[in-house]
C-alpha cells in the first residue's frame, strides 16, 4: 500500500537558509534545477478547507445600514501596526549578514528577466561570492549524507525524517533503498554577533542618502 509522505511545517531560521541553499543549487546546478521545478509542477494545489459536518452555519449578526456608516474604523491591533515586532531575530540578522556581504536581498528583489546569461553569471558570481563568505565566517554547515549524489543508499529502520525526506513511491515499511539525489545539510555552529539595546532587527539594510 502506497502512504504519503507527511511532513511538518519548518521553522523560520531552517526555511530561510534551505532557501539559501536552493536559490545557489537551482543557479548552477541544471539537473538539479529541472527535477525541483518537475516536483513543483507534480504539486497539488492546497485542499480548500471543509466546514465541519454537522455544525450549524454561523451568521454575523446584521446591522442598519446608518450605525455601519457612523461606527468609527476599528484601531489595529499591535501586530497590525508592527508585524516585524513578533520576528525572530536570529535568522533576520543571518539574513542582514547575506545582504551585507553579499547583497543578497538586492539580487533577490531585483528584477533579472531583462538580463541576459552573461550579465546575470557576473551579479551571482559575485553575490555567492559575498554570501558564502558571511556564511563561512559565522556558522559550520555540514552535509547530512557522505555519499555521493545519484548513488545507491539504504534508509534504516527508525530514521529521522527531520534529516531524511523520502520521494517517489513510497510503500512498506523500513529499510528502504533508494538513489541519493541530495545530501542535505546540516548546521553544527551558528555564532551570530552580539546586537546593541533597542537594536531593530527587521532592518535588512539601512538607507543609503548621500549628502
Amino acid at each position: 500500500m502506497v502512504r504519503d509522505v507527511v511532513t511538518e511545517a519548518l521553522p523560520l531560521g531552517t526555511r530561510i537558509w534551505f532557501a539559501i541553499a536552493c536559490f545557489f543549487k537551482v543557479l548552477f546546478d541544471g539537473a538539479f534545477a529541472a527535477r525541483a521545478f518537475a516536483v513543483r509542477r507534480a504539486l497539488p494545489a492546497p485542499a480548500a478547507p471543509e466546514a465541519e459536518v454537522g455544525a450549524p452555519a454561523r451568521h454575523e449578526p446584521s446591522e442598519p445600514p446608518g450605525e455601519r456608516a457612523s461606527r468609527p474604523a476599528a484601531t489595529p491591533s499591535r501586530s497590525e501596526v508592527a508585524p516585524g515586532a513578533a520576528l525572530d531575530a536570529k535568522p533576520l540578522q543571518l539574513l542582514s549578514l547575506l545582504q551585507r556581504e553579499g547583497r543578497f536581498v538586492d539580487f533577490l528583489q531585483q528584477d533579472v528577466a531583462g538580463f541576459d546569461d552573461a550579465d546575470l553569471g557576473a551579479a551571482a558570481r559575485v553575490v555567492h561570492e559575498g554570501c558564502r563568505r558571511a556564511l563561512r565566517g559565522h556558522a559550520d554547515i555540514e552535509p547530512l549524507r557522505s555519499e555521493a549524489e545519484d548513488s545507491t543508499v539504504e534508509v534504516p529502520r527508525g530514521y529521522d525524517p527531520s534529516e531524511c525526506k523520502l520521494t517517489g513511491r513510497v510503500s512498506g515499511s523500513p529499510p528502504y533503498r533508494g538513489t541519493l539525489r541530495h545530501r542535505g545539510w546540516r548546521v553544527s555552529r551558528l555564532a551570530l554577533p552580539e546586537t546593541l539595546p533597542g537594536h531593530n532587527a527587521t532592518v535588512l539594510a539601512p538607507a543609503e542618502i548621500e549628502l
